[in-house]
C-alpha cells in the first residue's frame, strides 16, 4: 500500500480547499437522514418518487459567487421510454434544448449566450433527465427569460427534430459500435445485466427504437413526462429570493399531467459466469467489462463499507489500486484496471464522478482497459508466433481472483487504514464547483439523504476493518457474473473455446520481460493461469447484432 500512502498527502492539501462547503437548505419536507448512532443502522429504505413534485427544492446559497446555476431533474429517465419507441426521452430532452422556443430560434439563443458565457445542457439517464443552466449574475435576467421559453414553450421545429433524430440514430447504429471499445462493452454489459426490462436499452435508444420515433411522439411525450408532477429544482450560487421565487412559479407552469412512472427495472442473476464476446474486425484488443447485480445503493449505511472496498481494488482512473497494480503496473497489460459500486458516468473522459445519474437498481463491476489480442502478439514478437488467444482470459482470471481473495481474507488494518483515509479526503474532490455541489445534493435526495457526501463521511470516520470485511463478504462473489467481452473477429472463437473449456491460460511476455520477471510474479503467474472460472455459458455475438 506504499503507492496509496503517497496519494494522500498531496490529495489533503487539495481537498483542502474543498472542505468547508455552505450548507445546503431543503425546503421541502426532508427524509429523515441523521447519521446513525453505531456503525451500521436498520437498513434504510426510500422510495425515490417522494423526492420529487411541486415545490420540492434543493437550494446551495453562495453570496460570495459571481454565478448562478439551475437545474430541473426529472424523475423520467430511458426506462419511461415506451415499448417499441426506446429512446424517446432522450429525443424529447435533446429537442428541447436544441430547438429554441416559440419566441427564439436556435440560431438565435446561441448567438445571444455566446457573450454571456452561459451555457446550458441536458443529461438523460436511467431513472432520470437533468437539465443544467449556468450564467453569471450579471445576466440573468435575460439568460432566464430564454431558457423560460425553451422550457415551457419549445418549439419543436421539424428540422431541429430531424437533425436530432438523425445524429441519435448515427450513434445508436454506429458511433458506439465503432468510437470506444471500452464504452462499448459497457454499455453491452449493461445490455446483458438487465435484460428484458425497462433498464436494458441505452438511454439513446436501439437502432428500430429511435427509428420509430415521430415529432408527435416527442411532443406527447414532453406533455406526459417533463411535467410539474415529477421534478425536483435545483439552484446554487448568488441568487435572490425573487429569482427563486420566480423560478418556482414558472416550474408549476409545466405540463399538469401526473405521469405514471415505471418501476426500475432490476437486473437479472447470472447463473454461473456468463460471458458474451462481441467480435469487430479491426480492434486493437479486448475489451472487458464484468459486473453481478448488488442489492444495495448510497440509500444503504453499509454502502460506505463497500465504498472503501471499491477504492482497495481501484478507484475510477487511479494508480494505486489492487488491480491497477497487479494488470497495469506489474505486467503492464494495459492502461487501467478498476473497481464500481454504482454506474460512473462517462467515464472515458471524466477523472471524478459526475452527479445527475442516480439509480435503484445497481450493480458492482470491474473495467479491465483493453488488453493485447494474439494477432497483435504474434506481430509483435516472433518467440510468441504460436499463440492463439491474448490476454484476455489471463486478464479476468486475474481480476475476478483478486476480488474473491478481497472476499475470503479480507483487508488488513493497515490497508483498511490508508485506503480509508485516502478516500476520506479524495470524497472532497467531487464537488469542486458550485454545479457538482448542486449535483450531489439532488442526487443525495433520491436516495432519501440530506448530503450523501457528508453522511457517508461520518459512517466512514466510524467504520471498523471488522464492518467492511464482513460487507464484502454479504455482498460481493465471484462465482455468479456477467462478462462483456468486445474484440477482434480473430480473437473471438479462440478465447470463446478457452473460457468454455477453461483452459490453462499462461501469460504472455516477451522473452525480454520474461527475463526479468521477480519470482515471486512468476509463481503468481502460475496460479492465476489455472485459477477456476466458474464458466456457465459462453455467447459470440456479431457487432451488428447488438443493440437492435
Amino acid at each position: 500500500m506504499k503507492k496509496l500512502a503517497a496519494y494522500i498527502v498531496p490529495l489533503a492539501l487539495a481537498a483542502a480547499s474543498c472542505a468547508k462547503q455552505p450548507q445546503a437548505t431543503q425546503t421541502s419536507t426532508p427524509p429523515a437522514t441523521s447519521a446513525p448512532a453505531s456503525t451500521f443502522s436498520t437498513p434504510r429504505t426510500f422510495d425515490a418518487n417522494l423526492a420529487f413534485g411541486p415545490g420540492k427544492t434543493v437550494e446551495l446559497q453562495r453570496p460570495e459567487s459571481n454565478k448562478v446555476t439551475f437545474k430541473l431533474m426529472f424523475k423520467n429517465g430511458s426506462m419511461s421510454d415506451p415499448a417499441g419507441k426506446e429512446g424517446l426521452t432522450f429525443t424529447t430532452a435533446q429537442l428541447l434544448t436544441e430547438s429554441g422556443s416559440q419566441t427564439m430560434t436556435l440560431a438565435q439563443i446561441k448567438d445571444k449566450l455566446y457573450p454571456m458565457a452561459a451555457q446550458y445542457s441536458v443529461n438523460v439517464d436511467k431513472e432520470v433527465t437533468t437539465f443544467t443552466f449556468s450564467v453569471h449574475q450579471d445576466f440573468l435576467e435575460e439568460f432566464y427569460q430564454m431558457m423560460r421559453g425553451i422550457l415551457l414553450t419549445p418549439a419543436f421545429a421539424e428540422e431541429d427534430f430531424k437533425r436530432v433524430i438523425s445524429n441519435q440514430q448515427n450513434y445508436v447504429d454506429q458511433v458506439i459500435r465503432a468510437s470506444s471499445d471500452e464504452e462499448y462493452s459497457k454499455k453491452a454489459l449493461e445490455d446483458l445485466l438487465f435484460r428484458g426490462t425497462n433498464y436494458q436499452h441505452k438511454p439513446e435508444g436501439t437502432s428500430a427504437g429511435v427509428k420509430s420515433i415521430t415529432l408527435e411522439d416527442v411532443t406527447n411525450h414532453y406533455r406526459t413526462f417533463f411535467t410539474r408532477h415529477n421534478v425536483m429544482i435545483g439552484v446554487a450560487g448568488n441568487y435572490s429570493p425573487e429569482f427563486l421565487s420566480q423560478l418556482k412559479q414558472d416550474v408549476a407552469q409545466l405540463p399538469e399531467t401526473e405521469p405514471t412512472i415505471p418501476a426500475a427495472g432490476r437486473p437479472n442473476q447470472p447463473n454461473g459466469v456468463q460471458v458474451e464476446i462481441i467480435k469487430k474486425s479491426d480492434a486493437l484488443g479486448s475489451a472487458i467489462f464484468t459486473g453481478t447485480p448488488m442489492p444495495i445503493t448510497r440509500t444503504a449505511d453499509e454502502f460506505a463499507a463497500l465504498m472503501v472496498a471499491n477504492s482497495y481494488l481501484g478507484e475510477h482512473r487511479k494508480s494505486y489500486g489492487k488491480l491497477y497494480d497487479k494488470i497495469r503496473s506489474t505486467r503492464s497489460m494495459n492502461y487501467g484496471d478498476y473497481s464500481y459500486i454504482e454506474w460512473y458516468d462517462n467515464g472515458g473522459s471524466s477523472m471524478l464522478p459526475n452527479p445527475g445519474v442516480p439509480r435503484t437498481s445497481n450493480y458492482f463491476a470491474l473495467w479491465i482497459r483493453p488488453v493485447q489480442i494474439a494477432e497483435g502478439l504474434r506481430k509483435q514478437y516472433p518467440e510468441l508466433k504460436d499463440i492463439t488467444v491474448g490476454h484476455a482470459h489471463f486478464a479476468l482470471r486475474l481480476a475476478i481472483r483478486e476480488v474473491d481473495n478481497l472476499v475470503r481474507n479480507g483487508m488488513t488494518q493497515e490497508e483498511f487504514e490508508l485506503t480509508r483515509k485516502f478516500l476520506r479526503s479524495y470524497m472532497k474532490l467531487y464537488i469542486q464547483t458550485e454545479e457538482k455541489q448542486l449535483g450531489f445534493l439532488m442526487d443525495s435526495q433520491f436516495y432519501g439523504r440530506q448530503d450523501y457526501l457528508q453522511e457517508m463521511d461520518a459512517l466512514l470516520e466510524k467504520l471498523t476493518v471488522e464492518d467492511v470485511n464482513n460487507t464484502v463478504k454479504k455482498y460481493w462473489q465471484v462465482n455468479n457474473m456477467f462478462v462483456t467481452i468486445v474484440t477482434d473477429d480473430s480473437e473471438a472463437e479462440p478465447l470463446a473455446e478457452a473460457l468454455r473449456e477453461n483452459t490453462p491460460s499462461p501469460m504472455s511476455y516477451s522473452n525480454l520481460v520474461k527475463e526479468g520477471l521477480p519470482a515471486e510474479v512468476v509463481a503468481e503467474d502460475n496460479t492465476i493461469a489455472t485459477y477456476d472460472l466458474n464458466i456457465k455459458s459462453v455467447k459470440v455475438i456479431d457487432s451488428q447484432d447488438t443493440f437492435k
